[in-house]
């Protein structure tokens, strides 16, 4: 007998932050809650990183998110997509959706409409993003992205590489991971040293973009796996986001950015939490957000403020500034799909509470 959306059956005790909640399977669908899974790994680590009460929302689900308005596609990835699993938004760089899983879910994450979905999202047709990309030679970096490029196995990974490496205006290949984090044993693969080894026969920089968001997510196990391979050659970047009741401190992502810089992993992002359905309780507000940043800077040496405030808007990633005086938020286009645009200044009276630039009023 098929079930509807008041059939008592389908409810079930669901565990959250604050307490057990009676929970429809229709209701999670609804408001767009993801499902609870974490690695024993890192379950282990923020257990034990003296954090847990930060680190826990991070992966653990909350009361909040079904109340917690907002969109799924909060940057316009839909409206930038050549072909399926393929998005061409900025001019140099070319981003590849591999996979839709991830080994643990982000409370937070701006893609939980296609993380374990079996999306049709995800790249199937290599060979015809090959050849965009190399009909387009203003693109000369990909990012291959998902979910998490790192759930896949190193000869997948490899068979990628296959349709990329030849494109001779290529640089660069990117791979965003949080997998560091979440599983570091996965970069203890041996056959790894020879998938790196391949990209830089080929001529182009290596760069593994990690997401470290809080320095209790980086393990013994992470440093470890990270500096074996920087010994063969590749780079690494850090992004991290802003999350209200996680990191909205300068102390802890102070701490966090130093501890990259040591590691030889340069931050690169701070991102500006968006307003992701389900997930945009963890926005914290602009004036608050400067005044972390500002207090970050306040608490590193010159080499190491390395990162960007960045909100990844619609129209493109934007570097907020400041927030003057005047009562205006300052802000400056890091990228943007017009070229004309980049490095354009612009400003918007702040309203208090604000937390993304459609929050603010234009003039």
């Amino acid at each position: 007998m098929k079930t509807d959306r008041t059939n008592r059956t389908d409810i079930k005790a669901t565990k959250l932050i604050e307490g057990t909640r009676a929970v429809a399977p229709w209701e999670l669908k609804a408001k767009s809650i993801t499902l609870y899974k974490v690695t024993e790994f890192y379950r282990e680590q923020i257990t034990n990183s003296g954090h847990y009460d930060q680190l826990k929302y991070i992966v653990e689900p909350s009361f909040e998110e079904f109340e917690s308005p907002g969109d799924l596609d909060t940057s316009g990835e839909h409206d930038n997509t050549i072909v399926p699993g393929f998005q061409h938004k900025y001019a140099a760089t070319g981003l590849v959706l591999v996979t839709d899983r991830c080994a643990s879910y982000c409370r937070y994450c701006f893609r939980k409409r296609i993380v374990g979905k079996d999306s049709e999202e995800v790249a199937t047709d290599f060979a015809q993003i090959s050849q965009y990309i190399g009909s387009h030679p203003e693109i000369t970096n990909v990012l291959l992205s998902g979910g998490d490029p790192f759930v896949l196995s190193t000869s997948k990974l490899d068979q990628i590489l296959d349709y990329l490496l030849p494109i001779p205006h290529l640089d660069t290949i990117r791979i965003g991971t949080k997998m560091v984090a979440y599983e570091p044993k996965r970069f203890e693969d041996p056959t790894l040293a020879s998938l790196f080894q391949r990209i830089h026969e080929a001529g182009k920089a290596a760069v593994i973009v990690t997401h470290f968001d809080h320095i209790g997510e980086i393990s013994v196990d992470a440093e470890r796996n990270i500096r074996s391979l920087r010994a063969h050659g590749v780079q690494f970047l850090n992004q991290s986001v802003l999350l209200a009741k996680v990191n909205d401190d300068p102390d802890i992502l102070a701490e966090t950015f130093s501890k990259c810089h040591q590691m030889g992993v340069r931050p690169y992002y701070l991102f500006q939490g968006r307003p992701v359905k389900g997930g945009s309780h963890f926005q914290v507000p602009l004036r608050r957000g400067v005044e972390i940043v500002h207090g970050i800077s306040q608490r590193l040496s010159g080499i190491h403020k390395t990162f960007k405030y960045i909100m990844s808007h619609y129209t493109g990633k934007i570097e907020i500034l400041d927030l003057g005086a005047d009562g205006r938020v300052y802000m400056r286009y890091h990228q943007n799909k017009c070229s004309q645009e980049i490095g354009k200044v612009f400003s918007r009276p702040y309203l208090e509470g604000a937390c993304w630039l459609d929050d603010l009023p234009e003039g």
